[in-house]
């Protein structure tokens, strides 16, 4: 009986795309390939509608590979198994004996299930799973079949080939990076706008960020804590493109010439401004941010207006229906939220406005910012002035 360890690797949604189907897979072929070239010799086959990770050389460190592959976006997950090419139904039921044995801990309980890809098999999916569970049960005298609730299921998928597997370690899902466009993300130091770069990447968004930097009232830490949560998005994303903008001048510009209640706006608004231009740059079709509805004074839905004003592009804020506590457990979930709470703080929590406006009318900020006659050269200076960092 030949049998061969494998890496049983499922996709959700993307099963069900139509004729761009084949693209979305070799997106994810590519990736997995890149991220485990380094820990040996493998390689990625393709089996309706799943995705296998083969070993050249046979040898297999589950514990390292299904991390690097469960961070691709797009992967539902991944089941370590066995395969065998004799698809016989003794085959199977001596292969699913001896890993049943290999495998069990604890479990009292358990139950068989199959899925019968290929048709053409000679029997059904509620035959195979009776044969199988029957010789189980003829070789353990101290298991029990529990239909209901198994402690372990042991589960047979007859394809080109047949996989027995026990295990689902869960992935991202959603689509694969790059699939879906191009965008550019205001990421600051904080909580919220890593959690919606993130979220934004896995529904296949390319995402670049853009940090705004206020030296010396943000110092180098606060700088170094954006590259920092960049690593860990690039950990999912591959690599991340990270602008560095210079914003003192423009905020020092704002703090002489706009009304003090107001000045949050227009610094959100020159923020919008700059991270379109750096779209443009970037031919990214729409803007990021981390904002949700109510969190802040800004964020009212009069100030998400005043802001949203000055952009010819769609902004993107994945966020919007969240609380706080939501955000701050998908930060833990994603490994961002420890780096985020480091206490340097960015250029918006330095000049923010004591009391600020809740309410603002678009109108009113429009007729100021009309008599700020320097703003859009000192953005374009602030822009042509950014650091690139490739994270």
């Amino acid at each position: 009986m030949e049998k061969e360890k494998v890496l049983i690797v499922k996709y959700g949604e993307i099963a069900m795309r139509g004729n761009n189907r084949k693209l979305f897979v070799t997106k994810l072929v590519n990736a997995i390939r890149k991220n485990i070239d380094s820990e040996g010799d493998f390689y990625v086959v393709r089996e309706q509608g799943r995705l296998i990770v083969e070993s050249r050389k046979g040898e297999m460190d589950t514990e390292r590979l299904i991390p690097k592959i469960n961070r691709i976006f797009g992967i539902l997950g991944v089941c370590p198994g066995i395969r065998l090419k004799d698809k016989n139904i003794e085959n199977i039921e001596k292969a699913a004996l001896e890993y049943f044995n290999k495998y069990r801990e604890s479990e009292k309980t358990f139950k068989v299930l199959t899925k019968r890809s290929d048709k053409q098999y000679p029997m059904i999916s509620n035959e195979v799973s009776a044969e199988i569970g029957a010789y189980i049960l003829e070789n353990c005298k101290d298991i029990k079949v529990d239909v209901h609730k198994p402690e372990m299921t042991l589960t047979v998928e007859i394809r080109n080939d047949a996989y027995i597997f026990s295990k689902f370690y869960e992935g991202c899902g959603g689509l694969p990076y790059g699939s879906s466009g191009k965008a550019v993300s205001l990421i600051s130091g904080g909580i919220d706008s890593p959690v919606a770069t993130w979220m934004m990447a896995k529904r296949g968004v390319e995402v670049s960020g853009v940090y705004f930097h206020s030296p010396p009232y943000t110092g180098e830490r606060a700088k170094e804590k954006v590259k920092d949560l960049g690593r860990i998005l690039s950990e999912y994303t591959g690599v991340f493109k990270l602008y560095s903008v210079p914003f003192t001048e423009l905020q020092l510009y704002l703090l002489e010439n706009v009304p003090e209640d107001k000045l949050t706006i227009f610094l959100k608004r020159a923020m919008m401004y700059a991270a379109q231009k750096i779209a443009y740059k970037e031919h990214a079709d729409g803007l990021v941010t981390g904002e949700s509805v109510g969190q802040v004074a800004s964020q009212t839905m009069q100030g998400i207006n005043a802001i949203n004003a000055v952009c010819t592009m769609p902004v993107l804020r994945p966020l919007s229906g969240m609380d706080k506590q939501e955000i701050v457990d998908m930060a833990r979930k994603i490994g961002t939220f420890e780096t985020s709470i480091l206490p340097y703080e960015d250029c918006c929590t330095i000049f923010v406005a004591k009391h600020p406006e809740t309410r603002p009318k678009t109108s009113v900020i429009n007729k100021i910012e009309k008599r700020l006659d320097k703003l859009q050269d000192i953005i374009d200076k602030a822009v042509d002035e950014a650091e690139i960092f490739e994270l």
